[in-house]
């Protein structure tokens, strides 16, 4: 897509997503509980899209590639070895927080 105000309903109706590693966009398809297949841009300097696909790689919730191996992780993925990303847990956060700037 170019742009689209929202892909809630593509998101709702997907089996499986693919996607650049931007933050949001791995977060949004992880948290809706889809299969998802990062592609990096290996030409953006300091590679954050890298390091966080390694991360979510890791954590055995996503498979990451480049452009030119996409159509190799597509013939040879295995989706059932995909874990579910866990929920978020803002009163985590919330807590230490109010820790850190001394309101506990």
């Amino acid at each position: 897509f170019r742009f689209k105000d929202s892909l809630a309903e593509d998101l709702r109706r997907a089996d499986l997503v693919v996607s650049h590693a931007g933050a949001g966009s791995c977060l949004e398809t992880l948290e809706k509980g889809k299969p998802l297949i990062v592609v990096i841009n290996e030409k953006l300097m300091n590679n954050h899209q890298l390091e966080l696909a390694k991360r979510l790689h890791r954590g055995g919730h996503v498979l990451y590639c480049n452009c030119s191996t996409l159509v190799e992780t597509l013939q040879s993925m295995d989706l059932a070895s995909l874990k579910p990303f866990p929920p978020g847990q803002p009163e985590k956060f919330a807590l230490f927080l109010d820790k850190v700037v001394g309101l506990q």
